[in-house]
């Protein structure tokens, strides 16, 4: 599935989305993180969503299960670290500095395990996948405001993290 095709499939649900996690949730920020989190995780699975017989089915339990989990263990989502950062280092520095630049890239990741999923991803598609502010929020259907308040966030508390722990 491309891009303009999921922004004609997957997008329109954002309504339906959100009334169902208001349902389970109170707190409206947290219905947008979940929502956006929904539409991060339909994108990362865009090329298999062909299999699926009903798109919006599918974004409907993968919403109900992020709320479910948002409840269960608010803020503590997990997902794998983005270990490909590591090989834009340039090759050819010094390999001192090359180290370090490798270790100080390995803690940095080490510490996004820390922030919650919508905010991993958001950080991954920004900075590893390259899209721009306003292609996010396009992708996940959130407004380009949510998304600049998540990236704020993961950015300050990586940056706090690394701080605490690493100097």
């Amino acid at each position: 599935m491309d891009q303009e095709q999921f922004k004609k499939e997957v997008v329109p649900l954002r309504n339906k989305l959100e009334i169902y996690a208001r349902h389970l949730l109170n707190n409206p920020q947290d219905v947008e993180d979940v929502v956006q989190e929904v539409f991060l995780k339909m994108w990362f699975i865009r090329n298999q969503l062909d299999k699926y017989n009903d798109v919006g089915a599918l974004a409907m339990q993968i919403n109900k299960n992020l709320c479910i989990n948002h409840l269960r263990t608010p803020h503590l989502f997990g997902d794998e670290a983005v270990e490909d950062s590591i090989e834009k280092i340039d090759d050819k520095e010094d390999p001192y500095v090359k180290l370090e630049h490798k270790d100080a890239a390995n803690q940095v990741i080490h510490l996004m395990d820390r922030l919650p999923e919508l905010q991993q991803k958001i950080l991954k598609m920004k900075h590893v996948e390259g899209f721009e502010v306003e292609e996010i929020a396009e992708l996940t259907g959130g407004n380009v405001e949510a998304v600049r308040v998540n990236l704020s966030r993961a950015r300050k508390k990586i940056r706090e993290l690394y701080l605490k722990f690493y100097k």
